[in-house]
């Protein structure tokens, strides 16, 4: 999926729905761990992972941009430390001016007040005055990929971020998922316009109805029973 073509479909979608759409399409859920935020509540990216594995230099980021694409999002990747930041302005303007769509740290960042003026989407797990406190050997692969919590993403994954969090998918097939996360956003739009117009959500799906199949049938999961009135709730 092209980046012009990502950007609009996930415009009209949250990661909350490309996550369901995951689940359903039986795909990997492979959401950032919760403290990973965004700088800015509102903030919204959505790109292609250029990773980026940080050992104390910044000169890892600048090589990362030389070979990006516009609407790329650097994941700087620094093993998740709280101890030092990795990413400030100046690596955000400079990401800026090189046309990427937003960055997601997996540290800390600095430089709070001018990251705000600046206007780029940061995603990261807080802050610190700080910046690199070592200076580690550099990997050969340091460029390949970038680990977030327990997922190691590279270029052939795309990255998004609300204020739900962080959400990787893989390139191959993300038409498919938007496509399902849009059916998902749809059914559940209608469920709640019928909720306000006063029709409970019991009433739509039928939970009188599970109700007595479970009494008839311990093994009824509500997820069966929503698959077979068509509810959306859960998946």
């Amino acid at each position: 999926m092209e980046h012009e073509e990502l950007r609009e479909r996930f415009a009209t979608l949250t990661t909350a729905h490309l996550a369901d759409a995951c689940l359903r399409a039986r795909t990997p859920v492979r959401c950032a761990p919760p403290p990973l935020r965004a700088m800015a509540p509102g903030a919204r990216l959505a790109g292609r992972v250029l990773p980026a594995r940080h050992t104390g230099s910044v000169d890892v980021f600048l090589e990362a941009l030389e070979t990006a694409a516009p609407g790329d999002v650097l994941v700087a990747d620094n093993g998740g430390r709280t101890d030092e930041s990795c990413v400030g302005d100046l690596v955000a303007l400079e990401a800026l001016t090189a046309g990427l769509g937003g960055i997601v740290v997996w540290g800390l960042h600095r430089d709070t007040a001018d990251l705000r003026k600046i206007g780029l989407p940061v995603f990261s797990l807080g802050t610190t005055p700080t910046g690199p406190r070592r200076l580690d050997a550099r990997p050969d692969d340091a460029l390949d990929s970038a680990t977030v919590g327990q997922w190691t993403v590279g270029r052939a994954d795309l990255v998004l971020g609300d204020d739900d969090g962080v959400l990787f998918l893989p390139a191959a097939g993300a038409g498919e998922l938007c496509t399902l996360a849009e059916s998902i956003r749809d059914t559940e739009r209608r469920q709640a316009d019928r909720i306000r117009a006063g029709e409970p959500l019991r009433r739509q799906v039928e939970f009188a109805a599970y109700l007595a199949g479970r009494r008839q049938n311990p093994a009824l999961t509500f997820r069966d029973h929503l698959r077979a009135v068509g509810g959306a709730v859960e998946e």
